[in-house]
């Protein structure tokens, strides 16, 4: 009973002061704003968060079953209570209490409390669509996998947990407060759901300009709000009769509106307490459009939300803001369907027939079908692509990605969907995103990949994110004019950039990185310092100046400080190890690696770099020791094969080392890491005549793989195999035009 009550108190509402300024709560603000609040109440943002009651929850708790694998899960009332009897964290059936609701459409989903003040995210949600569109019943959110209970991904696990994976997007003014000492939090927010101040900011001060006297209230920056959404203030959009384009009459230099909707509708991390008003990326780290995240041509592909998609569009880069299709309060479009399209696209040029060449009012005549594809998650919750492109079926055939036409045209292949539009366009069909084939390349390695990423690494008229995920790419590919696409992009306005920038700085040497690299420490924008510093931990302190090393130690300390706000992750214990490591701190480093096992045993980097700590200590027993105890753990983990196959390398113990690297190739397949060090490791052995026949088997599955290729010249070499080194120097060549090392290689061996 006391540890309930602890429970109770320690996600009680916060005191509502930020900074010396207080949240005065929404209904202060309605007393004035009488319209938008009629408008935002009972919007997604009104009921994002709510306590359990009769009025809120939505699902059948009428002794209603639910079955998952073997789990029998039951739903019902207990006095006023809603509750549910399921499988817990260890395993057991046990009945948990429902405290809020999470959403209310197309799912409202269910929280839990746990001691310890966590709150726990029930991955069996209602889907709470109407009937006769198959709703109004029980879904699991993982309905083709058994989730165990020592699973991460079980509901009662750490992927699942509401305080670090959902509370900073559902609540106003949300304060996680997680104490690593005890492992608990103490989470605060001002209002339960997403208020007027999430987005504006504490109103306290805006109270202070209402009631101030003129004089007093020019004094007052912003109407007392730390962030003004004043960019549309005047504008209007007007279509070009000639062109038949709409056209912004001011250009767009703000982006307070869209930032503030990025820190919830983004695929993001976060890196620490937001300030509302700041810019996005001293609190939030965005994904890029990396592979598995988004299709190469950078449709959306995982669940990454909107703000991704909406920066590849040139609706973005004209100047379009949320608000220009949304109404902020009600968060409803602004006129129904296509006619939102209509405010800045004239209808007689684009509701005809001949341009989009489907029956009127069907599915194939409607702008966001076409243009704003549709793709599920969470089993019935359609998420629209804001990138607002044009459908591309040649791009499926060439590059496997999606289109409009096929996604709606089920029974016939992409193919048909190109020819289809060659007949009704007459030519091949052109977007304004150039980057598909580039970013399809460099995942895959193909010749000329590092050329083109660097073209569009500084091609101006692309999106940035585009050109900040082709300088993360540019990591593989060393050399000049990298180094000449990190130089423009380190100062470049768009945070995005310098901070990619900083990372392909990663695959030079220490002298480069800090001749590039050390200005980046004092970037106006936290998330490019931390990259930086995280590259550059490893300086030697005593070659830097006074100055110098202040601004470095003030880095260290904010480095510390972003992982430490994520504390109870284990990714973040490894990031401090890591960080320790390189500034030669092994004990505290260690002590973070622990502390990551303690909190994922599951958590595979942390036994691969805790047991590289160990060896580096002469421990390579010890090393040996934890590393048996993750395989145990983890049997299938390819990661763990490998390191214990280096761990014994290094203790010289050939035979069985071989034993476990060729484990871990044959574990992944797809992966041409395991199989590369494999073929190196038996070369190192002696075996080289099998070396070169397992990296041939590994070049021909993998037949852009540099470090194969590298890997099969150097042995050749070595063997005496001069014809076979130069003809894999030949396709490298092909890979890498204008390489030095290259060059170097084959001057040497043709001069013997």
């Amino acid at each position: 009973l006391l540890m309930c009550l602890q429970v109770s108190v320690a996600i009680s509402a916060n005191s509502g002061k930020a900074h010396g300024k207080t949240f005065v709560g929404r209904e202060t603000c309605a007393a004035c704003h009488i319209q938008e609040n009629e408008k935002w109440t009972g919007s997604h943002h009104d009921l994002a968060m709510q306590e359990a009651t009769e009025g809120t929850v939505l699902g059948d708790f009428n002794h209603t079953r639910f079955n998952q694998y073997g789990v029998d899960s039951i739903f019902f009332r207990e006095n006023q209570n809603f509750m549910v009897r399921t499988d817990g964290p260890k395993g057991k059936l046990n009945d948990y209490r429902i405290k809020y609701t999470f959403g209310f459409y197309p799912l409202q989903q269910y929280l839990i409390e746990f001691p310890g003040g966590r709150l726990q995210t029930l991955d069996i949600a209602w889907d709470s669509r109407p009937k006769r569109q198959g709703g109004q019943r029980w879904i699991h959110l993982h309905p083709d996998e058994k989730i165990a209970h020592d699973d991460v991904l079980h509901w009662t696990g750490p992927n699942l947990n509401w305080n670090y994976m959902c509370a900073d997007c559902h609540s106003t003014n949300l304060e996680k407060n997680y104490n690593a000492k005890t492992d608990s939090y103490y989470t605060t927010w001002s209002e339960l759901d997403v208020s007027c101040e999430a987005c504006h900011g504490p109103g306290s001060e805006h109270l202070r300009w209402l009631n101030s006297k003129p004089p007093e209230q020019k004094l007052i920056k912003g109407k007392g709000f730390d962030v003004s959404f004043n960019e549309r203030q005047g504008v209007s959009w007007k279509i070009n009769k000639q062109t038949g384009v709409p056209q912004r009459s001011q250009i767009n230099t703000l982006r307070s509106e869209v930032q503030t909707c990025a820190r919830c509708h983004s695929r993001r991390s976060q890196i620490a307490q937001p300030d509302i008003g700041e810019p996005f990326m001293n609190a939030y780290i965005p994904s890029l459009l990396t592979e598995g995240l988004y299709y190469p041509d950078g449709q959306i592909q995982d669940e990454v939300y909107v703000y991704g998609s909406f920066l590849q569009s040139k609706m973005y880069q004209k100047g379009v803001t949320c608000s220009d299709c949304h109404d902020p309060h009600s968060n409803e479009l602004k006129l129904p369907k296509d006619q939102v399209c209509s405010q800045c696209h004239n209808p007689e040029q684009y509701a005809k027939q001949e341009h989009h060449f489907h029956k009127p009012d069907s599915a194939g005549s409607s702008c966001v079908e076409c243009h704003m594809p549709a793709t599920t998650y969470m089993e019935v919750d359609d998420r629209h692509d804001h990138s607002f492109r044009i459908p591309r079926p040649d791009l499926s055939v060439s590059l496997g990605t999606p289109n409009a036409c096929t996604n709606c045209h089920k029974d016939q292949l992409d193919q048909w969907a190109v020819e289809r539009l060659k007949q009704w366009v007459g030519h091949k069909q052109t977007s304004f995103q150039t980057y598909p084939e580039v970013l399809h390349n460099a995942r895959n390695q193909a010749p000329g990949a590092s050329r083109s990423l660097q073209t569009l690494a500084v091609d101006l008229s692309q999106p940035n994110i585009a050109r900040a995920t082709a300088l993360e790419e540019l990591q593989a590919y060393p050399g000049r004019e990298t180094m000449a696409a990190i130089q423009q992009n380190l100062n470049d306005p768009d945070p995005l950039l310098r901070r990619s920038a900083v990372t392909a700085l990663r695959q030079f040497d220490l002298r480069m990185q800090v001749l590039m690299g050390f200005p980046m420490l004092s970037d106006p924008i936290r998330a490019v310092r931390i990259e930086a510093i995280g590259m550059l931990a490893q300086i030697p302190r005593g070659q830097l100046s006074g100055e110098q090393q202040k601004v470095f130690q003030q880095a260290v300390d904010e480095y510390i400080q972003v992982q430490q706000f994520n504390a109870e992750r284990p990714e973040a214990q490894v990031n401090l190890g890591g960080f320790y490591t390189a500034l030669g701190e092994q004990k505290k480093a260690l002590l973070a690696y622990q502390k990551a096992l303690k909190l994922q045993p599951q958590f595979v980097p942390a036994y691969v770099y805790l047991a590289q700590l160990y060896s580096a200590q002469g421990k390579e027993q010890e090393a040996e020791k934890l590393l048996k105890t993750g395989i145990k753990e983890l049997p299938e983990s390819a990661d763990l094969a490998e390191a214990m196959g280096l761990s014994l390398v290094r203790q010289k113990k050939n035979e069985q080392a071989l034993t476990w690297l060729a484990r871990a190739s044959q574990m992944d397949q797809d992966n041409s890491h395991y199989a590369y060090v494999y073929g190196v490791a038996l070369n190192s052995g002696g075996n080289s005549q099998q070396a070169i026949n397992q990296l041939e088997k590994a070049h021909q599955r993998f037949p852009t793989n540099t470090d194969i290729l590298f890997a099969l010249v150097a042995i050749n070499r070595d063997a005496g195999n001069t014809s076979e080194a130069l003809k894999y120097i030949a396709v490298l060549e092909t890979l890498l035009p204008g390489n030095q090392q290259l060059q170097q290689l084959k001057n040497d061996l043709t001069s013997k």
